[in-house]
């Protein structure tokens, strides 16, 4: 199954794989990757990068917006094959290298199996290597503390704590863009709301600061939101803060 590579501003494509979205940023010839998918969803991203005239030669790095599997899926084989760098927030870093897991458990998902959703759900992700660990080696923190990545796209890395301790998501201020990652969804397969959410509570490492981090979300100045899962939300994103801190209560 091929990739669903849409074009939402100029050098910037949000990508929907099986169950996960990443982005490509693209500058003259160079690009930055935002996410990877589940393991499973590697010829999708190779070829998603092909269908927007790129290779993973072209990658200048992969931003990370947090080490979950089904975002982290092939990082490190692009890093280790391709030596491209991939770069995450100093907190999740060492969640990259796996010393430690913030990921919600099958066990805590079968304890939810009776929520529409979750069985077929479940059984994607372990179709598409969402249960393996693929590690970083050699993950690295962000090479600038504030401001703007000096990268195709120029991404603002913006730290977002809560769904893990180091999520961060990507502000895009001359497209008035944000790549949000599981911070602010649109939609997910365990869920039957549409339009912006938190993710269901069994998935956040510290559920509260993920609420909290809405507000940090809401202060950015854009009306595009590409999140993690879900379908491209247009519109104020303050806006779909406020809607999802309010679905969250």
């Amino acid at each position: 199954m091929r990739a669903d590579v849409r074009q939402v501003a100029d050098g910037t494509y949000l990508v929907h794989g099986s169950h996960t979205n990443w982005v490509i940023l693209s500058e003259g010839d160079a690009l930055t990757l935002i996410d990877t998918g589940y393991p499973g969803d590697r010829e999708q991203v190779l070829d998603s990068l092909a269908a927007v005239g790129g290779s993973p030669e072209a990658l200048t790095a992969v931003l990370i917006t947090h080490a979950h599997n089904d975002h982290l899926g092939s990082a490190e084989h692009l890093r280790s094959v391709y030596g491209v760098p991939v770069y995450l927030h100093e907190a999740e870093v060492p969640h990259a290298r796996r010393e430690f897991l913030q990921q919600v458990s099958v066990g805590a998902v079968l304890r939810n199996a009776w929520r529409p959703g979750v069985v077929p759900w479940l059984v994607h992700v372990l179709r598409s290597g969402g249960t393996e660990q693929h590690p970083v080696t050699a993950p690295e923190a962000f090479p600038v503390a504030d401001g703007p990545l000096d990268l195709p796209g120029r991404p603002v890395p913006v730290h977002t704590p809560g769904h893990t301790d180091g999520h961060t998501v990507y502000h895009l201020p001359r497209t008035g863009i944000v790549v949000s990652g599981d911070a602010l969804v649109s939609g997910h397969a365990t869920s039957r709301v549409k339009g912006p959410q938190l993710l269901p509570d069994m998935f956040h490492h510290e559920r509260a600061r993920a609420v909290a981090s809405l507000d940090v979300i809401g202060g950015l100045a854009a009306d595009r939101l590409l999140p993690g899962h879900g379908p491209l939300h247009e519109g104020s994103v303050r806006a779909a803060a406020e809607l999802a801190r309010e679905r969250a209560v």
